[in-house]
């Protein structure tokens, strides 16, 4: 190389690095993921295919899972709506973030994962079921319903206080108006965190009218435990959630007499035209019958599992709309999406509907995530997780740093085995309403589970989920559980240590633990 090219090559070769050196950093630096999570209610993990559903197929639900991951063991840390939303949010069990039941009002001003993402660039959309009474704060954008909301033609709350009613059906409309704000709100400069919020399968289970037909002629088979009769379990004895008694209602919630129901004030003709047309026969077909005893319990359940499964049929199709616009838009590779629900659910297990025990129905919560980056398609885990767990996991695959006092542990990457945890802890506390089941808290392993129900008469329960999985036998009384239940109960009283439950830690203590 000659003097005179070395001196070009040299000059090239500054003027190149200069250039490179007003290259904005945000231009250059790899781009950060966005997060989708959508997060129905009361979503039991029976009715999802993917966890071998005997009752309905779940295609798009599935997909998530078939090209990333299912979590077998996702469970809950206090089975009821408002306080699962509060521990998505905040990575912390109940008594740290204040929100114990649902008749409270969460301190949405509390530190919260959208907020750290915020400050980390993200922009940050909550839209559908918000169910914590407080107003939103740390989005950007919000939209929700107000309560519990409603499934036709609902209200939604908007940020500028005004209320406004939305011609539709619940699962869509709220589909629709994340749909909207991916494609003409957002900042497209931003990576955003996404919260749809579906109100299905909620109470009274009313199906969008497309799948009011989809089981008919179907028949399902009823659970083995439903004419469970609770020996040994003095919670389950008190409880009032059973399918054969009055509280699955004839009318709100099997729609007996639906001229009767307040939610068909809200329909437009077609919407109304369509019920009338399918329930009105059924009902008068029902009412000449006179039912009695086992056969009325049969066709309530019957009536309850149609409806149920159909509000699901919507959940899944809108699924499939939010997966087709990623798909659409090349975001598939660097989206982390994740499908999930407050809590479990019963299906006439102990013949009972709703949620709230520590029993393994409830207890489970759906998860199925898909990030390419860091799950190889066809993933199934069985190791134990919970949802103080989704925050730290948000903010992990952002690059943000997980804040010292967030309970949970991100699942992102999975977990060695040596490192993956060894037990969950679980504490309700909202007696009496609406079911009267009773305050307890308690400890699962992967094997064994055991409960503490206080507050109407103190009493403990022990089962061994490998040979009694349906948790029908409580063996806290046999003698040769002595030494497991004695070992559980230490590991329990770490687990309320902790995770600073000191009203638990009390409890146990005189307990004599």
């Amino acid at each position: 190389m000659t003097r005179i090219t070395k001196l070009v090559f040299g000059i090239v070769t500054l003027i190149s690095l200069a250039a490179f050196s007003w290259i904005p950093v945000k231009d250059v630096a790899p781009s950060r993921p966005n997060i989708i999570i959508i997060f129905s209610d009361d979503h039991a993990l029976k009715a999802i295919s993917a966890y071998g559903s005997p009752y309905v197929k779940t295609p798009n639900i599935d997909r998530i899972g078939r090209e990333g991951a299912v979590f077998e063991n996702m469970f809950c840390t206090n089975s009821i709506c408002a306080p699962s939303r509060a521990t998505l949010l905040t990575g912390k069990y109940s008594h740290i973030n204040g929100h114990r039941d649902n008749q409270g009002t969460f301190d949405a001003s509390q530190a919260m994962f959208p907020k750290y993402l915020q400050q980390a660039g993200y922009q940050t959309a909550w839209i559908g079921k918000w169910h914590l009474k407080a107003t939103p704060q740390y989005f950007d954008f919000w939209e929700v319903v107000p309560g519990q909301g409603l499934y036709y033609n609902p209200n939604f709350i908007q940020m500028d206080g005004k209320t406004v009613r939305k011609e539709g059906y619940a699962t869509n409309v709220i589909t629709d108006d994340a749909l909207n704000w991916l494609e003409s709100s957002r900042d497209t400069s931003k990576p955003f965190c996404l919260v749809i919020g579906h109100k299905a399968p909620h109470r009274e289970w009313q199906p969008d009218t497309t799948d009011l037909h989809a089981f008919d002629g179907k028949t399902f088979p009823m659970p083995a435990t439903f004419y469970d009769t609770y020996e040994g379990r003095k919670a389950a004895q008190h409880q009032d959630m059973q399918i054969a008694t009055p509280t699955m209602r004839l009318g709100l919630d099997l729609k007996v007499d639906i001229d009767t129901m307040p939610i068909i004030k809200r329909m437009n003709p077609a919407q109304l035209k369509a019920w009338k047309a399918y329930y009105d026969p059924l009902n008068k077909a029902f009412k000449e019958q006179k039912l009695t005893g086992k056969a009325l319990d049969n066709w309530k359940f019957q009536r309850y599992m149609h409806d149920y499964l159909a509000c699901i049929l919507s959940v899944d199709r809108n699924v499939g709309r939010v997966l087709d616009y990623l798909d659409k838009h090349g975001m598939k590779e660097n989206t982390l999406i994740m499908y999930s629900s407050d809590q479990g659910f019963y299906l006439g297990e102990h013949g009972w509907f709703d949620k709230r025990f520590m029993y393994e129905e409830s207890l489970h919560m759906p998860l199925l995530v898909r990030y390419p980056p860091k799950l190889k398609p066809g993933t199934r885990t069985k190791q134990l997780f919970v949802n103080t767990d989704f925050a730290p996991t948000i903010l992990q695959t952002a690059g943000v740093p997980i804040p010292a006092d967030m309970q949970g542990k991100s699942f992102l990457p999975l977990p060695k085995p040596a490192e993956s945890r060894k037990a969950v802890y679980y504490h309700y506390y909202e007696y009496p309403y609406d079911h009267r089941v009773m305050a307890h808290f308690g400890i699962r392993t992967e094997r064994y589970k055991l409960i503490y129900f206080y507050g109407n008469g103190e009493s403990w329960e022990f089962f061994d989920l490998k040979t009694d999985p349906d948790e029908m036998k409580n063996e806290y009384a046999n003698p040769k559980n002595g030494a497991v239940i004695s070992q559980l109960k230490r590991d329990l009283k770490k687990l309320t240590q902790e995770y600073k439950d000191t009203e638990a830690t009390e409890m146990l203590a005189k307990e004599g633990v």
